[in-house]
Parts: structure tokens; sequence; C-alpha cells
């Protein structure tokens, strides 16, 4: 037996649209904006952005009591399932925990909680987020208050009423257990995270400061060669010659069994990663971006890439250009760098490295994690509310 068939225990499902259990389904409005003793108030005027997945506590723009006089929007009471109706979000379901007004595009869903748990009702709505969405019309795909109204949900044991609701708020239990688990999770390993994030800036800052006169400090022109990026035609592109890897911490680079292999540090040129600094140690085909290549018996690539990383603020100082903003390959042959022992270079470099797992593979863990916890909830979500059409 499922898990709904154990809750149901044999009693009957009536599917009711949203109208006949609600005590009122409303939309909202605008003030309008011209007038701006209409804003600024202390009443929360919630915007379909801000409906998403969770409860509300807060919005981001206040209306005056004026305002609200002289708009549609009307205020609601706490704890209605709020639907986004137009744009982006339509589709996407929210909880109001504060009493609130909203704007037009907002489906306000006041229930009759001696029929529906408003509760089970959200997670219900959250799990036919795409069919929902697919009923609307329009270049925006935008739904309606009649068709909010018209939605059709499953309320168990309808002669019952006592019984309904229990069977409804064991299943709310459930999803929101998952919910709360998948939240103390992500604050967990967010936290984790920051707190390394923190210890690594902390030692890197220690471990690459060094006095004017307690290394020898040289320029990178100096101590290797800076190559230029090559310019290529987009019918090179096109034809596959070059194929693209993207990486967001890098400038886009191709591929090309030809080009420079080995390690380098990479330096982006222009646009918004101007100076972004990036470690490389496979073959690439470099366009608008320069790599440095040390002379590594005098000095490591993996230490130099580490004392520019630590100075990347600096480096994104150093862009010009009114237009599209640029660093130049000439700056960073001036650019200074310590140089101490290759052996104090290598005892650094093991001791960031470790560092940088340990904080990457936490990054590339918490969304996994998250994942994870999301289609758990979504597989009991699933188990608990398909239920037997009429």
């Amino acid at each position: 037996m499922t898990f709904l068939d154990k809750l149901l225990e044999g009693v009957e499902v009536e599917w009711m649209a949203l109208g006949e259990i609600s005590l009122k389904i409303s939309s909202g409005g605008t003030p309008k904006t011209s007038i701006s003793s209409y804003y600024d108030g202390n009443i929360p005027w919630l915007r379909t952005q801000e409906v998403g997945s969770g409860d509300i506590w807060d919005t981001g723009i206040k209306i005056t009591e004026e305002g609200l006089k002289n708009s549609s929007a009307k205020m609601i009471p706490e704890n209605c399932v709020i639907v986004a109706m137009y744009g982006a979000t339509v589709g996407k379901v929210g909880i109001n925990k504060i009493p609130l007004c909203t704007n037009q595009a907002c489906a306000n869903i006041h229930l009759n909680e001696e029929i529906a748990n408003y509760r089970y009702v959200y997670h219900f709505l959250l799990s036919q987020y795409e069919y929902i969405k697919s009923l609307g019309a329009g270049s925006q795909t935008n739904i309606n208050a009649q068709i909010v109204k018209k939605f059709q949900i499953p309320i168990p044991c309808p002669d019952n009423l006592r019984k309904s609701l229990e069977i409804q708020q064991k299943i709310v239990d459930i999803l929101d257990t998952f919910t709360e688990l998948t939240a103390e999770l992500t604050a967990e390993l967010t936290a984790e995270l920051t707190a390394r994030k923190q210890q690594y800036d902390y030692f890197r800052e220690q471990l690459l400061s060094f006095d004017e006169n307690e290394v020898e400090w040289k320029t990178l022109g100096e101590l290797g060669e800076i190559k230029r990026g090559v310019a290529f035609t987009k019918k090179q592109a096109v034809l596959g010659e070059f194929p693209v890897v993207a990486n967001a911490d890098a400038p886009i680079i191709f591929h090309n069994e030809f080009n420079r292999d080995g390690e380098f540090v990479v330096i982006a040129r222009s646009g918004a990663n101007a100076g972004l600094v990036s470690y490389w140690n496979e073959k690439l085909f470099l366009t608008d971006a320069f790599s440095i290549h040390p002379n590594n018996s005098v000095l490591s690539t993996k230490f130099a890439y580490y004392f520019l990383k630590k100075n990347q603020r600096k480096i994104h100082s150093m862009k010009r250009g009114s237009g599209v903003p640029h660093v130049r390959a000439s700056d960073f042959e001036i650019y200074k760098i310590p140089v101490p022992s290759l052996k104090e270079q290598e005892r650094i470099v093991a001791i960031l490295d470790k560092f940088d797992v340990l904080t990457t593979s936490i990054s590339e863990g918490l969304p996994k994690e998250i994942e994870l916890r999301q289609k758990q909830y979504e597989y009991y979500r699933e188990q608990l509310l398909t239920f037997p059409k009429a």
C-alpha cells in the first residue's frame, strides 16, 4: 500500500474547485506610481516577483493608507495562499504570514479552514506548478482569477470534515518536516562554507603577506613570459575548429591541440570579467585574455596564481577605458610579486591547495545536498498528493 492509501483508509476523495472551499478569492491593485503620497507608508504591498514557494514575512514596497484607499488593493488576512498570475513567476505559490495587500497580478485565496487546511492547499498547488503554468494564455502565459477559482483540489473524506482535516494535517506535517529539514541543512552547509572561506582567506592573507625587506620582489616580466590571446573568425568557431569551453571563473577559452599546454595563469582582458584571475593546466587557445607563464626554476605557477588571486580586488581596479573596461598585459609585465625560496613557495601552495579543495568540495556539495533533499520532498509530495481522479 502507498502512503496515501494508508492515510485514506479507503475513504472517498472529492475534487472541489478552489472557489468552493474558499471564503474569498481576490486580486489586488497598484496605487498610481506618479503620486508620491501613495508610497513609503507602513502597509506591506506584495508584488508577484516576491511570490516564490515559501512564507512571506515582509514586502519590498510599503504603501500608505491614502494609496490603499485610492486603488483596488485590499488588505487580506494572514495565511492566505497567494498564486502569481502574471509574468515570469506565473504559477508560483506563497503564504502571507502577515496581513498585507497585493498588486493585481496576485490571486489571494482566503480558504475556509472548516473544509481545507491552507498549508495542504499550498503544498498541493506547489505540486501542480507546471500544470498551472500550462493554463495560461498570451505571450506571457498569464492566468486569471477565474482559472484559479475553478482549479480542482482533492478533498479526502468530504462527508466527515473532522476526519478530512486530520488527514490533511498528517500530509502537511510530513511535507513541512521535509521543507524544514531542507532549510536546516542548507543553513548548516552555508554556515560551514562561510566559515571555511573565512578561514581560507585568513590563512591566504597570512601566508602571502611579505615585508619589502623579507624577500626579494620582482616583476612578472622578469620572472616569466606573458602571452596575448589570438583572435579567431566567426566562421572558424561555427565550423568547430575551436570548440567552446565555458567557465564561470575565467574568460571564454577555446581548446586547440596545437596551442599552449602545461600550467599557467590566465587574466581576462576586457568586459565585465576584466582582470579576473584563473589557474589552468590544460591545452588552451586564448582569445580575449592573456596568460602568464612563470620560469618555474624561480617561481611556482600555483604560487603566482594564489598571490594574484589574493590581490583580485586590486587587479580589478587596474581596469581602464570609458567604454568596455579592459586591463593591459603591459601592466602585468611590471606587476611586482614576492619571490621566497621554491621550498617555501611549495609549502605555501600545499597548504592553500588543501583549503581550496575543502571549500570547493563544500561549494559543490551544497547544491547537490539541497537538490537531494528537494527530490526527497518531491517524492513524498508525489506519494501523498496523487489522488485518484473522479
